[in-house]
């Protein structure tokens, strides 16, 4: 079996603070369009104030992780770097990247999870997430 390496890259805009993009289908697309069968795909936000997290796309549990990142990490809390220093300090908080497994062409999740981009910047941004795929036709 050969095995290949597939890079691509989804860009969007973002124009609040803790926001929630639902990149899922758009991860599941990549891998569809690599033909990798097994394999893992790993989704990288390559920003200073973005974060990707695992998790169940629903209202009141995104409404729940804004409040924990609002509380941990308070938007007035005197910091030393000018204007946005908690948008750093939150990013710290969770990784910039998540690896999955590939199995039948399929990437695996699971049943209620998705995979989210969280914007932890005050300004509306353009974003990019790097995917890449790789394993086995």
């Amino acid at each position: 079996m050969p095995s290949i390496v597939y890079n691509t890259s989804y860009s969007f805009s973002t124009k609040s603070e803790i926001e929630f993009v639902d990149l899922t289908s758009k991860v599941e697309e990549a891998v569809s369009r690599s033909e990798v069968k097994n394999g893992l795909v790993h989704v990288f936000a390559p920003h200073a104030t973005g974060i990707l997290i695992l998790t169940e796309n629903e209202y009141g549990l995104l409404s729940d992780i804004k409040a924990l990142m609002q509380k941990l990490v308070p938007k007035d809390g005197g910091y030393n770097h000018p204007s946005n220093a908690h948008s750093h300090l939150r990013s710290m908080l969770l990784p910039p990247d998540r690896t999955l497994p590939i199995i039948d062409g399929h990437v695996e999740l699971g049943t209620w999870q998705s995979l989210l981009f969280v914007e932890t910047d005050v300004y509306p941004r353009k974003r990019t997430v790097i995917i890449q795929v790789i394993g086995e036709r």
